[in-house]
């Protein structure tokens, strides 16, 4: 009998593992700002909603920082270890 399939991750949570990740990796550095909500919508093909719900959660583990009018970027104290 086959194994139960799992749910599908939620775009909100690819985008944050995503963004996590590139950090992570150095290809998005501390100070640096991010892609906007306009193209981390259609890189994702997902609502704005859905793009919000990702950089807030990342913006309250202190990942992200946002600036009104300016955009979000990766936090000075980011993940470095």
């Amino acid at each position: 009998m086959p194994a139960p399939s799992q749910p599908a991750e939620p775009v909100y949570r690819r985008i944050m593992r995503d963004l996590e990740a590139a950090i992570e990796r150095g290809d998005l550095k501390p100070g640096e700002k991010i892609p906007s909500t306009a193209e981390l919508r259609e890189q994702y093909a997902c609502a704005a909603h859905t793009v919000r719900q990702a950089l807030s959660r990342l913006q309250e583990r202190g990942i992200l920082q946002g600036h009104q009018g300016r955009g979000v970027y990766v936090a000075e104290t980011g993940t470095d270890d």
